[in-house]
């Protein structure tokens, strides 16, 4: 029997292939794997079956209406070398978690478009730099921030996907019901909702939405071998009245992603309504509140499969991921998806 704490019991075979480069169009096309909790079956649909699937009629459906911004752009040191910039996420006072691919120093300051300038203030342990933005001298904010990104930013497509963004990534790369800018990563299960499939679910559930900001880190894997020793990433949330009335009521609830899902969870531990979510759900972790899960295939030894088990154990996990594998579902943020009911 496998050890739930040992980082390498999350550890799959993945052939290259399998990794999806672009989504399924239409969207609602795309194949959905099901697993039945209660008699551990597990059965293929598609995405557009969903609303015939969710099993209680007055369960309710809570999505992530978070929308995905430029996050990514490209300049020049001040060397002349180029430099690529990753934003993470607002850390107050105007100032801002970023990647930052090649070496830079605190004091260094990177040019972009625009006469956009970003000056490294600090450079944290964990990979991130605090850095801010300036642009003709003034400092910027988030609001100017993320217009200006808007301009000259690439959408932030998954290290993995392994090719430039293009101009249909724009509509690809975020939920039908994107609202509050601040992502750089979006909440993939959403982005296989088509507008008839949301109203398919409107007509028979009740619907709200939460926000969370999905951050970088969510495709940073776990690096420690005891998966307990992991420091988890945070990213800011924001409930809704209507999704806080749900779950503090008895009402089943399908959490379309794990963003969701953490936010839920986080509600049903702590009732604030806003903040910046910590939560690492797994085996030693288990949802209080949460019945059923939406979600796609995610990476090896990430946060994110741990998630998935603390639904339905390691081993059924770990099955599925088999038989998606043996299936030939497509993986990762333009993939298929599976539903845990």
């Amino acid at each position: 029997m496998s050890n739930i704490n040992d980082v390498s019991s999350y550890d799959y075979f993945l052939p290259e292939e399998l990794i999806a480069k672009e989504p399924v169009l239409p969207k609602e096309e795309a194949r959905l794997l099901v697993y039945f909790k209660n008699t551990k079956e597990i059965k293929h649909y598609k995405f557009k079956d969903l609303s015939s699937l969710i099993p209680d009629d007055d369960a309710a459906v809570i999505f992530n209406n978070t929308k995905v911004i430029k996050a990514r752009i490209l300049g020049q040191k001040e060397s002349g070398g180029a430099c690529e910039v990753m934003l993470n996420q607002p850390i107050g006072e105007n100032k801002f978690s970023v990647y930052i691919r090649g070496k830079v120093s605190a004091g260094s300051v990177l040019n972009f478009p625009d006469n956009l300038k970003v000056n490294v203030l600090e450079l944290n342990d964990d990979g991130t730099r605090v850095v801010n933005f300036t642009q003709n001298g003034v400092l910027l904010d988030n609001v100017h921030l993320f217009s200006e990104l808007e301009k000259i930013g690439h959408v932030p497509l998954p290290p993995y996907i392994k090719r430039a963004d293009t101009k249909d990534d724009e509509s690809w790369y975020q939920s039908i019901f994107a609202k509050n800018s601040g992502a750089v990563a979006a909440p993939t299960a959403s982005l296989h909702i088509s507008e008839q499939m949301l109203e398919q679910i409107k007509a028979k559930h009740e619907v709200a939405y939460i926000t969370l900001h999905v951050g970088a880190g969510t495709f940073k894997g776990v690096e420690c071998q005891n998966i307990n020793d992991h420091k988890m990433h945070s990213e800011f949330y924001e409930l809704s009245e209507q999704a806080q009335e749900i779950i503090n009521s008895n009402k089943p609830i399908l959490g379309v992603g794990t963003t969701v899902t953490r936010c839920v969870e986080e509600f049903a531990r702590s009732k604030q309504a806003s903040g910046f979510c910590k939560l690492f759900l797994n085996l030693n972790n288990k949802p209080i509140r949460q019945n059923y899960l939406l979600t796609n295939f995610h990476l090896p030894k990430s946060t994110l499969i741990m998630l998935v088990t603390s639904f339905i154990g390691l081993e059924e996990t770990m099955r599925i991921y088999k038989t998606a594998v043996d299936e030939k579902y497509r993986f990762y943020s333009y993939g298929d998806g599976m539903l845990i009911i």
